[in-house]
């Protein structure tokens, strides 16, 4: 749907103020950044991880007396979808040495190191294999590869950029190892952007110091998921993957090491025993959640799996009470809401701008603060620009991007981008974007180690599913390095751990039977089943007419 000639009106503001906009670009000229203070104060007054509304405080497991949002919470004091006492554990249907659940990024990276470490490896997906927030990815990935810049540099800002609330050994690991996958991407045939002399294109993002972002297009996490998903097909005697099979319980030994996991094909509703001597959590993060309401730039099977999975074996999380929540997702048109506009937009020059074409603030903020500006811009101030079904938005000024780089850049720079709208009649090299905060990522997750061990024996996790490498805000560019680097550190831990003889006794669900004891003790009625596994976005209405005699989803499931 082209822009409403009411709205086409509102754009003429947007042009009147480009000519003086673009003149201060060129001179180097930007709107002012916040200072810290600023950036605290517009953070605690706008930005929804900071509203007490929604939260509730956990009453079990490692992270009791935390306060998460209501969603979370509820997933975390989830029951089984499995009844212990009915599974027959002696019946297992496969048998490997690394168990890697989740096919994404991080996963297939694991399960690649893994099996260059000689073993033999399963990925369980819950979709197809790929289908994750690593194909969504767009923007670029971060890497002190080049002059002028280093990882300490990267470290820094990291740190600073996730309000120093990141734990150390992540951040450190992240930014040594960034060089090195960018090497192993390239060896693995990714096409990077790059300069004529060969080295790859590098920019400037929100918070970093140094230029460092380096892409393919505005495809980027695409291009390292179909490098990365090659790899794996071209290795059938090493790695099987097992698609539309999530895994919904961890099992665990008699000694209380992580010994397999029990999978659901989602096309049988058959239940699969798989009995492994390591496994890997790299199911990613929790945006079909729609924390606060918010649209969310996630794929559809983005529902916490592995963070549930791994609470109830007694693994604790970090940070999984912070939520990235994107500057610029889609405001309209409605069929592309909730889509990420990728940060590169702002760092090739285009502004945010108010109804009356005004900037409101500096483009390159760490998203955070960015967000919170915007909707501060647009709620408080007013000055949003309201779509014909009722969203509100602001401009992001991508035409300005011509004019800085010559004709023909958004189309270059911004393929996906401008394929994405042009099949809705707009032309964004010629017309502005209209953009939201939009949910966007998990920030916090699994507690894990530098090696991305957890406190169980045997059961390693990786990318989004994992926190503290962020801290409570995470860079643009860091995600698509978290999952290369921590997925190539846990397939390498996971094998390694396996090399060194791993004896399984006899496998249990002991854990989930304690804690689902210890739900009914704290006085948890009816809790959710979990994993969801897939977003339900059915009515009130709906569901009443699914279940005449009233009973909620969670209670037919567990029925």
């Amino acid at each position: 749907m082209a822009y409403t000639p009411e709205m086409k009106e509102l754009i003429k503001k947007v042009e009147a103020t480009r000519p003086e906009r673009v003149a201060m670009a060129k001179r180097n000229e930007n709107y002012p950044a916040l200072s810290m203070d600023e950036r605290a104060e517009v953070l605690s007054k706008f930005h929804p991880d900071y509203q007490t509304a929604g939260k509730r405080t956990v009453a079990v497991g490692p992270n009791k007396g935390e306060t998460f949002q209501d969603g979370v919470a509820a997933l975390l004091e989830s029951k089984s979808m499995v009844r212990p006492d009915k599974v027959n554990l002696s019946n297992v249907d496969f048998e490997t040495d690394v168990l890697v659940i989740g096919g994404g990024g991080a996963g297939t990276s694991a399960a690649i190191m893994a099996a260059d470490e000689g073993c033999k490896v399963i990925i369980a997906t819950k979709l197809r294999h790929g289908d994750s927030n690593t194909i969504m990815a767009e923007g670029g990935i971060q890497a002190a590869t080049h002059e002028c810049d280093s990882p300490y540099y990267h470290f820094m800002d990291t740190i600073g950029g996730g309000h120093f609330t990141n734990q150390r050994d992540l951040v450190a690991a992240l930014s040594k190892d960034a060089p090195l996958s960018i090497a192993w991407l390239e060896k693995l045939g990714m096409i990077f952007n790059k300069y004529e002399d060969g080295r790859t294109v590098v920019r400037h993002c929100g918070g970093s110091s140094r230029k460092r972002l380096q892409s393919s297009g505005d495809m980027t996490g695409a291009e390292i998921m179909r490098v990365v998903r090659d790899e794996v097909r071209n290795r059938p005697d090493q790695i099987t993957v097992l698609e539309f099979s999530p895994a919904v319980e961890l099992l665990l030994d008699e000694d209380g090491k992580c010994a397999g996991a029990i999978l659901h094909n989602m096309e049988t509703k058959e239940f699969f025993i798989v009995k492994a001597k390591a496994v890997i959590i790299g199911t990613g993060g929790f945006g079909r959640l729609h924390i606060k309401g918010f649209a969310t730039t996630n794929h559809y099977g983005a529902t916490m799996d592995g963070v549930v999975m791994a609470y109830r074996a007694g693994v604790g999380n970090k940070s999984l009470h912070s939520t990235q929540y994107h500057p610029t997702g889609v405001a309209f048109p409605e069929q592309n809401v909730g889509l990420l506009i990728t940060e590169k937009v702002r760092a090739l020059g285009a502004h945010v701008l108010n109804i009356d074409g005004e900037q409101f603030c500096f483009p390159l903020e760490p998203r955070d603060v960015e967000s919170a500006e915007l909707i501060c811009e647009a709620m408080q101030n007013g000055k949003g620009i309201i779509t014909p079904t009722g969203r509100v938005g602001l401009w992001l000024d991508s035409p300005m991007i011509e004019e800085l780089h010559g004709p023909g850049t958004v189309r270059k720079e911004l393929p996906a981008k401008f394929i994405q709208f042009e099949r809705h009649g707009i032309d964004i090299s010629k017309e502005p974007m209209l953009v939201y905060p939009t949910l966007h990522y998990q920030n916090g997750g699994i507690n894990v180690n530098g090696d991305t061990e957890t406190v169980v024996p045997g059961l390693y996790a990786a990318g989004e599913a994992i926190g503290g490498v962020h801290g409570e805000n995470r860079l643009m560019g860091n995600s698509l390095q978290d999952i290369i680097t921590f997925g190539r550190r846990a397939g390498i831990s996971a094998a390694r751990y396996v090399k060194n003889g791993v004896e399984l006794k006899k496998l249990t669900l002991d854990h989930v039977v304690k804690f689902e004891k210890e739900l009914a003790a704290a006085g948890i009625d009816k809790p959710k089943v979990a994993p969801i596994l897939l977003p339900d976005y059915s009515t009130d209405e709906m569901v009443e007419r699914r279940w005449p005699d009233a009973r909620t989803r969670d209670e037919a499931v567990a029925a």
